[in-house]
This record gives C-alpha cells, structure tokens and sequence, in this order.
C-alpha cells in the first residue's frame, strides 16, 4: 500500500454519523478513534500527509484504512478481527479506564508520585476497583497498544510568536533559501553561536575500551579541572567552522572574537551574522559595536526562545557528539588543543551544509494550522 495512490473515499451517511459519535464518547479506545478520523479526513478530501501528521500515523496507515473500509465495511476497517488464543480478561471499557488513568497526574489520583509506572497503574487500577487484579506486565501491553510512554518525557520551551518574533523568523529563513545567491554576488552568511561552560573532566579511572560482546565503559567519578567556553562560526555556504574558545563568556571577550571571525571574509562586499538573543550579543555595547560595523555587517537575530532556527546550534551539537561528550582531559590546556585541533579535522572530514528543509512557506503553513499557538 504504501506506493499506491488511494481512491476517493465515500462514506455511508450512517457511517459518518456512528463515527462522529464515536468521537464525542470518551471511552472510545484510542486506535478504534484514530481509524475514525481517518476516514472523516479522507472523506472529507484532506490531503493524506495532513491526515498522518494529525493521527501521528503514517501514510501507509491513512491508505490501509481507506482499503479496509471499502472491503470489509465500517467495522472492519474501526475494529481488529477476532485472533485466535486465550480471550482477552478485561473488557475495553477497563482498558479504557486503564489508559484514562495513565494520562492523569498522580495527583489526581490521591498519589504523591510525579509520573506513574506500569508497576504504580496496577496497584491504582485495584485501588480504584476498575479490575480485582491485574499484572503490571498487562498494564504494559494496554499500554503499548495505546501508545501510551508515561515514563518518558518531551521537553520544549515556548516561544511566543508575536508579530516581532513572526518577522524575525521570516528574515532569518529567507536568507537560509538565498545562501547560493548571495554568495556568488559576494555576500556571506554566517550563523554564531557558543557552548557556553563545558567542563574539563579527567575521569578517576582508565576508560576500558570496547570489545566483542562489550560496550565501551567509561567511569562515572571525575576530576573538575576548569571550564571553556567556545564560540563557533558557520559558514551557511560550504560548512566550514570557524572556532575560539574564550577566556569568559561576555561581550567584552565576544566583541574582539567577532572582528577575528570577519577578518578571512574581508573579500565579502557584505557580511549578515545571524545568532540568538544571549545577552553577550544583545548587551548596549555589543549593539553599539555591531552599529559601527554597519552596514558592512549586518546582524540579524533569531526570536527569542526559537535558538533552533540558528543553524549553529545543530553545529554545536554534532561537534560535540563527535569531540566532546566522550572526552577525557588532565587539564585545561590539553582540552584547548584538542577543540583547535578538532576544528581542522571536521572542517577535513565532516564539514558540509546542513540540509536545511524549513522555509518560508512551510514556516508560514505551520503558523496557520498549529492549535495552541501563543500570539
């Protein structure tokens, strides 16, 4: 199915109307209403990669759907066919309420934890009577089948998308598509950014190399020598990194390391840096020095909270999961020439430009058709 182009799809009116019910109730099982928007959104002519993303299914998911409905009717194409072996012991409306619990705090619940386990659902499902006993190996399987992951968290950080924030977004994107172009008419762009802190840490004992049938192994203790801060540049034409490791991180340190980092591109006839909002790069004296340098260089910076459209930062963390994350350092000089050394070698090896697919219109899209947006 998943090469296959799906046919219009055609829906019973009594058929949208049992799903539309269905989708109202709240103890419908969770891929049973899944596989009814599915079919609402295909009837309703919505594009299928729109579908997928909505359910979190893929497209070879929303097309099967779709096929089942027209061969085997409404329930075949909501409901799994009967399997052979032992019959299932609960019902789908204790499942159900298995699945509801797992999706309130604790707290709610009358427990003091701060996310639940397998282990902590059995016990609550008995307390609250919704089965006498129950193993917290089913509670895994209900779970699974849900696509239910209480004990794994997602972290973000909000950015409020305001009409600054919206424009600053748009300006820097723009200059993402228009990298090539500028560059052959002598304008260069180059994204900043820093690794604040990183810790020079001796581990207390010899790290025992991997072999057959065993990770390498790498001890937990360590010795704090000292920190380094490293500021990088990224050259958005051809990948290249530019790198300093500054004494401290503030403007006064990163001014200077910013007129090191222009001086190969004293060729350009125009230089745009794009960086966050960190307060080295927003400080008065840092706007006053950027001013000067006008309009020669021209700076734009990301919205706030959104360091993500600065493509430095995707730099900083291949960087340091190639010449970091598993360093092992006696002393602070000794770290410094490994970063000045590790520049060459990903600028040799490794130093291309990043397939960057956020544009504009994509961006745009987004804006419009994410509930839950802070304007």
């Amino acid at each position: 199915m998943s090469g296959r182009k799906p046919k219009r799809l055609l829906l019973k009116k009594s058929d949208r109307a049992f799903m539309q019910q269905l989708l109202r109730e709240g103890a419908t099982p969770l891929r049973v209403a899944q596989r009814a928007q599915i079919l609402l959104s295909q009837a309703d002519h919505q594009k299928v990669e729109i579908t997928g993303a909505t359910v979190a299914r893929d497209q070879s998911t929303v097309w099967r759907v779709c096929e089942r409905y027209r061969s085997y009717g409404l329930v075949g194409a909501l409901y799994d066919a009967p399997r052979s072996g032992r019959p299932r012991v609960f019902s789908g409306r204790q499942r159900v309420q298995i699945e509801t619990l797992a999706c309130q705090p604790p707290a709610k619940a009358g427990w003091e934890l701060t996310h639940w386990s397998s282990r902590s659902l059995a016990k609550a499902a008995r307390e609250q009577q919704i089965v006498k006993t129950i193993h917290f190996t089913t509670v895994n399987q209900i779970l699974g089948e849900a696509d239910l992951k209480p004990h794994r968290i997602y972290w973000w950080k909000t950015t409020v998308w305001n009409e600054a924030a919206v424009a600053r977004a748009i300006k820097v994107l723009w200059y993402y598509s228009q990298i090539k172009r500028l560059w052959h008419q002598g304008e260069v762009v180059i994204a900043v950014d820093e690794k604040p802190n990183i810790q020079v840490l001796e581990r207390a004992n010899t790290t025992q190399l991997m072999l057959p049938g065993r990770i390498e192994r790498q001890e937990f203790e360590y010795i704090r020598h000292d920190v380094v801060n490293l500021l990088v540049g990224l050259s958005l034409f051809n990948g290249h990194m530019w790198a300093e490791c500054l004494s401290k991180n503030d403007g006064a340190h990163f001014r200077p390391a910013i007129l090191r980092l222009l001086h190969p591109y004293s060729w350009a006839r125009r230089i745009h840096l794009i960086m966050d909002n960190g307060p080295s790069h927003t400080s008065r004296d840092t706007l006053e020095f950027f001013a000067r340098l006008a309009p020669r260089v021209h700076v734009l910076f990301t919205p706030t909270n959104a360091s993500w459209l600065n493509q430095a930062e995707s730099l900083l963390q291949a960087f340091s999961a190639r010449y970091i994350r598993r360093g092992n350092w006696d002393h602070k000089d000794m770290m410094l020439a490994h970063l000045y050394a590790s520049r060459l070698e990903y600028n040799h090896y490794f130093a291309r430009p990043f397939d960057w697919h956020w544009t504009c219109q994509n961006f745009r899209f987004w804006l419009n058709n994410t509930p839950g947006l802070i304007f």
